[in-house]
């Protein structure tokens, strides 16, 4: 890569963006941090990653609204000419029943979680071609590569299962343009709604640095020719 880095991370004002953004924080990495309800978070996001090395753009908007998307993107071309690692980790997880949520509940749901990932995706391939050899990753579910019953937060699995099929699909469309498209799943993580439901095999609940180490893999040299994968991070929960 570039002898500076540029990565773009949506959703980083709080969770697990959160670690992703102070994890990837250093002197050779601008971080372009996207969040919307997460103000307060992502402006401690922000100094973190500054006080490691980075320089800091926090970019806020609603990715629920295509205009939003919109500007986000323009706004991330107008911090830098060349993006090298887009994660797209930004989703909603309403804890509600299929015959509890609302209609608008659900949309905004598929919005958030499955078609940004799309549009910003789509939005980022000149500036990721600019960045090349770049990496793409957006973040799943570990019941994300099969379709079951999910009575619970259906809307959520649904557009999981979406964001596995864009995945595969700009893995397959990007990947003569020397950009890799990947996808890591993590099962029941420590900041994870309600209860596991099931006994997790490897006996504790996932932690950030659980994914961390599954999104060095990714951004290594040894993964320049892995494409359209689903890593699993799940302690055997979920299989």
């Amino acid at each position: 890569m570039n002898a500076q880095r540029a990565v773009l991370i949506t959703g980083a004002g709080r969770g697990l963006g959160r670690a992703m953004a102070v994890h990837l924080a250093g002197p050779r990495t601008r971080l372009l941090l996207h969040y919307h309800g997460s103000e307060a978070g992502a402006g401690d996001t922000a100094k973190e990653a500054r006080g490691r090395g980075s320089e800091v753009a926090l970019l806020k908007a609603d990715l629920a609204l295509a205009a939003e998307r919109e500007r986000l993107m323009d706004a991330v071309a107008g911090q830098c000419e060349a993006l090298h690692v887009l994660i797209n980790n930004a989703g909603v997880y309403p804890d509600c029943g299929l015959l509890e949520i609302s209609p608008e509940q659900w949309q905004t749901v598929l919005d958030v979680t499955c078609s940004a990932v799309f549009h910003l995706t789509r939005r980022a391939v000149p500036l990721l071609r600019a960045g090349a050899p770049a990496r793409v990753i957006n973040l799943g579910d570990s019941a994300a590569d099969r379709i079951t019953a999910r009575p619970q937060a259906t809307a959520y699995h649904v557009a999981k299962l979406g964001v596995h099929v864009l995945t595969r699909s700009f893995a397959k469309a990007l990947a003569a343009d020397g950009i890799t498209v990947n996808m890591i799943s993590p099962g029941f993580l420590e900041n994870s709604v309600g209860e596991a439901g099931s006994p997790i095999p490897a006996g504790r609940e996932g932690t950030f640095a659980d994914i961390l180490g599954a999104l060095d893999y990714l951004l290594s040299p040894a993964a320049d020719y892995v494409s359209g994968a689903n890593i699993v991070v799940s302690g055997g929960w979920n299989l």
